[in-house]
């Protein structure tokens, strides 16, 4: 596969878990070590309205860590996460995370939540082109 053809729903990591903004971070922190994950997107009714990641689970651990557990999701999260379509070319998507260093994308089919590409994703994609192998 050329770099060029390339599109985010061949790298993203499919079907991520997510977390309701009316959540306590608590639940989050465990979700996302559960799970060994860094980024877990907030939705509101459905609809995608933040991104947790675990640098905001780091900063609320400088609080007491039973005020932190008990802050709701929405209060933590980065509201207005980078959203890109399944159909998005990686080329762009990955310009535009190292512009304004993000370290996530989250891809949505329409509203829907289906996928989040990841510097750690973006590695993987590096890495295979590197020694040309077949993107899994």
């Amino acid at each position: 596969m050329s770099s060029s053809t390339i599109r985010i729903q061949d790298c993203m990591t499919r079907s991520p878990h997510s977390i309701g903004a009316d959540q306590k971070v608590g639940l989050a922190r465990a979700l996302m070590r559960g799970h060994r994950i860094r980024h877990l997107p907030v939705l509101s009714g459905g609809r995608l309205v933040g991104i947790l990641s675990e640098r905001d689970i780091y900063w609320i651990e400088t609080l007491k860590e039973q005020e932190g557990d008990e802050l709701v999701v929405s209060e933590a999260m980065s509201p207005c996460p980078y959203a890109v379509a399944p159909s998005a070319p990686l080329s762009e998507v990955v310009r535009e995370m190292a512009e304004h260093k993000y370290g996530s994308a989250v891809v949505l089919d329409g509203a829907q939540v289906v996928g989040v590409f990841t510097t750690t994703d973006a590695l993987a994609v590096l890495a295979a082109l590197l020694t040309e192998r077949e993107i899994s």
